[in-house]
């Protein structure tokens, strides 16, 4: 079967709007021009529906330093694919215009580790990676993407998949000019008060750039964060590239928005410098 060149929306008109006038003046209400930018190596941005998690994602956005090179990790909620999918070629489609996989970096990941695998399955339906790049859209105006699903829980491989991203990095002069973005929402349909607790835990191990407490946290805890293996990764690969520190920029609940308490989503917005 031929691999499709162009990646539609799968989830526009339900996550974000499917209006591109709608849609970029939504995002341009949770940026915010005069913030301090830095320039991160990796981020950590959440993946709902952007009524809920777009204060989150802006406040981050807003922050960083345009970069034209962005590696996307995320989870895959879907089940179809490899553990591993890198969608190695063609462009991803939003009501803002087309973002091109950058072939040349994709085809290299692949080679740096037999984990990845050419597979555009892991990608056609799924939303954790689609909903960030409207804002960088907005942001950077001219970039592509590295888009990688991943569904594996094995802390062994996420770093091994760590490495191989720096190491790509690295061999194409990119270190300071990629950034790698992870997503991820935080724990998922408990009170308030709990999910506030729990998610604590996990943030001081991402700020602390420790992907081995991130995964024992979420095992021991029972953290319903959907998207802790490809923050491992980030955190792996970005402690190769000689990340430093994090920085929690933003948290907030789903009950911040609806005012309903009982039974929230946590989204976290966090830069890796």
């Amino acid at each position: 079967m031929e691999k499709p060149e162009l990646r539609r929306p799968a989830v526009a008109g339900q996550f974000y709007p499917a209006s591109a006038e709608e849609l970029a003046a939504q995002i341009d209400g949770f940026l915010d021009k005069k913030a301090a930018r830095t320039n991160a190596i990796g981020c950590v941005l959440p993946h709902a529906g952007y009524v809920y998690s777009g204060t989150v994602a802006g406040a981050v956005i807003s922050r960083l330093e345009p970069k034209q090179k962005i590696f996307l990790l995320g989870p895959n909620h879907t089940g179809f694919g490899t553990p591993f999918s890198v969608m190695a070629s063609g462009r991803w489609l939003t009501p803002l215009g087309e973002v091109p996989v950058d072939e040349s970096l994709a085809r290299s990941l692949l080679s740096a580790s037999d984990i990845f695998i050419d597979d555009e399955l892991g990608h056609l339906h799924e939303h954790s990676l689609e909903v960030e790049i409207p804002f960088f859209q907005r942001q950077t105006g001219d970039f592509s993407i590295v888009p990688v699903a991943i569904a594996s829980d094995s802390l062994k491989l996420l770093k091994e998949a760590g490495k191989a991203v720096a190491s790509v990095i690295n061999s194409f002069n990119l270190k300071g000019k990629a950034l790698i973005c992870a997503s991820s929402d935080m724990t998922h349909y408990e009170p308030q008060n709990e999910a506030r607790r729990k998610d604590r835990y996990a943030i001081d191990a991402i700020i602390a750039l420790d992907e081995d407490a991130l995964f024992r946290q979420v095992r021991q805890l029972g953290i319903s964060m959907c998207g802790y293996a490809p923050v491992c990764v980030m955190i792996s690969a970005a402690r190769g590239l000689g990340a430093k520190k994090g920085e929690l920029v933003r948290y907030m609940t789903s009950g911040d928005t609806s005012g309903d308490f009982s039974s929230v989503v946590g989204y976290a917005g966090i830069l890796i410098k």
